[in-house]
């Protein structure tokens, strides 16, 4: 068993507190032991969970993993604490909000030999596979996926191209390594608007196109506009329901890692996606920041 604490209650937060506590029959989410949660705010219990402090979690022998739920902002840190505690850590995405943190992440964790895993639930919806289904085999000529949603606290969750790192996740498993070819943003501050463009270019020098939107009203949303040699694909496919939620899977993935029952290579795999993500992302970002590129 895995002596487990949950950081940070926001709405992951609760999911994982739920998820830990009515674990997947006959999966390796049994291994898992929920023992408490840490938060800022003074809450007691949840759902017979008795809150500890930040410091008995760190240490504390019986707690050997720790499920970082807080903002962006604070994913770094927290990390960080529970790395270097001796703790295997899962943080939900992105794992910092810079390229250069996350590879300091990974080092450490290697350097202490604990499992670092990144969420990426949108990696597990059915949703997704549905679509990957639908892209496997055909050769791109151009795409698009562009993203809208409410506004965002940057202070709190990041520059956008970190906040909406799921989006790039998807390009980079759909379509393999991408490079930036140039990024731009438009802000209207006073309208709480946001709007961040990247271009992309696949390995064999087809353009896709990022666009992340986010706006009072607006309805988060993803549009698609992938076209191949053999046609386009204009909207997402239609996707069964899956039995288990995208968290559930995500904490089965955990637990198999703390197991040692996902491969070496598969490991090395997810890594580097994730690395590289998070390097595109601040390439965009040093894009957008360029003076000629701002709007207002």
């Amino acid at each position: 068993m895995f002596g487990t604490v949950v950081v940070g209650i926001g709405i992951a937060g609760s999911v994982r507190i739920r998820d830990l506590l009515n674990p997947l029959p006959s999966s390796p989410t049994e291994h898992l032991k929920l023992l408490g949660f840490v938060s800022r705010r003074s809450l007691g219990e949840v759902h017979d969970v008795k809150q500890i402090s930040l410091q008995e979690a760190l240490n504390s022998k019986e707690v050997q993993a720790a499920i970082i739920s807080t903002d962006n902002q604070n994913h770094y840190e927290s990390v960080r604490l529970f790395l270097e505690a001796g703790k295997h850590t899962l943080v939900e995405y992105p794992l910092a909000l810079s390229a250069k943190a996350a590879h300091e992440l990974w080092q450490l964790a290697e350097q202490k030999g604990k499992i670092l895993h990144v969420e990426h639930i949108e990696l597990l919806t059915m949703e997704y596979k549905q679509l990957k289904k639908e892209v496997a085999g055909k050769e791109l000529v151009k795409g698009t996926l562009h993203f809208t949603g409410g506004p965002l606290d940057e202070e709190r969750s990041g520059f956008p191209a970190f906040s909406g790192i799921a989006r790039l996740s998807w390009l980079v498993d759909l379509f393999g390594d991408l490079t930036v070819t140039s990024a731009m943003r438009e802000e209207q501050k006073e309208k709480n608007y946001s709007r961040m463009t990247a271009n992309f270019q696949t390995a064999n020098k087809r353009p896709l196109t990022w666009i992340e939107e986010r706006g009072p009203g607006m309805k988060r949303d993803k549009k698609i506009n992938f076209c191949f040699t053999s046609g386009c694909l204009e909207s997402l496919p239609e996707a069964p329901r899956s039995a288990a939620g995208p968290f559930m899977q995500d904490l089965v993935l955990f637990a198999k890692k703390l197991l040692g029952s996902v491969s070496k290579e598969e490991l090395e795999a997810e890594k580097r996606r994730i690395l590289l993500c998070l390097n595109l992302a601040e390439e965009i970002q040093r894009h957008c920041e360029r003076p000629t590129n701002i709007y207002s």
